[in-house]
């Protein structure tokens, strides 16, 4: 008979926790995310849902790095600026030395100032036809790659990174593991079967 792993009550508590934080990413808002269009919204998910994923990643990070103290979650704003491609292969140029258009650039916030009401985590840039486009080549529905990149770019104003094999590794557990809570497959898996 072949030997069942059983979750450990660790992963058991992680998971709960993490089910725990996607329900309450629909409840009381914490971050605020500003939507900005430069281009039209084809394909792109209507700006409740964008604001809930953004959120959800928000509060999964929050819930990982407060300890056992219970820390209330302070709310914070993400500007959303939806691009095309030639104004996201020029910010690519410009911040990246990188001359294409690409899905999600993050820029994290500066400083923040003591007057300010709500502090911000930063910017995104996400371009709507490179997300159209990699959604058909990776024959997945547009929501789930824009929920992707949505916690993706998160997570990155949050400081999380994937330059380094540890750090990606980290990243991509944190983003499969909301993904999947959120009922989306994992992106990365997609790789894998290239």
């Amino acid at each position: 008979m072949p030997s069942v792993k059983k979750k450990t009550a660790v992963q058991s508590r992680r998971r709960a926790a993490k089910k725990s934080v996607v329900r309450s990413a629909q409840k009381k808002t914490v971050l605020h995310l500003e939507v900005q269009s430069a281009v039209k919204r084809v394909g792109v998910p209507t700006n409740t849902k964008l604001q809930a994923w953004a959120q959800a990643a928000y509060l999964v990070h929050h819930a990982a790095h407060r300890g056992r103290r219970k820390q209330a979650v302070t709310p914070v704003h993400v500007s959303l600026k939806l691009v095309g491609s030639a104004e996201s292969r020029r910010l690519n140029l410009q911040w990246r030395d990188q001359d294409h258009a690409t899905n999600v650039l993050s820029f994290p916030a500066g400083e923040q100032f003591e007057f300010e009401p709500v502090p911000s985590l930063g910017d995104l840039a996400i371009c709507v036809p490179v997300v159209a486009r990699e959604a058909k080549q990776q024959g997945i529905t547009q929501q789930a790659h824009w929920a992707h990149l949505i916690i993706h770019g998160v997570l990155h104003l949050l400081g999380y990174d994937h330059e380094e094999v540890r750090d990606a590794a980290v990243m991509e557990a944190c983003e499969v593991a909301l993904l999947e809570q959120l009922g989306f497959a994992n992106p990365y898996a997609l790789d894998e079967a290239i």
